[in-house]
């Protein structure tokens, strides 16, 4: 799927300071959701359906993608 990515509106977490390793993200209307890199704003993006997006954001605050400390 090719998306012209080139009007899209990035935005990043408040919690996120410029020296952080971050994501971007970007609502492409009512179909689509991309994020990137924010170190790297002109290499590739994901595109997600907004469902497979708030998936991801409700694994997320549940704590589904945590890493298990020894």
């Amino acid at each position: 799927m090719n998306v012209n990515l080139s009007k899209a509106m990035w935005f990043k977490s408040s919690h996120s300071s410029s020296d952080q390793d971050c994501v971007e993200v970007a609502f492409l209307g009512a179909d689509m959701v991309s994020v990137r890199d924010s170190k790297d704003p002109s290499g590739p993006a994901l595109v997600f359906a907004p469902s497979e997006w708030d998936a991801f954001t409700a694994g997320v605050v549940d704590g589904e993608f945590n890493r298990l400390r020894p």
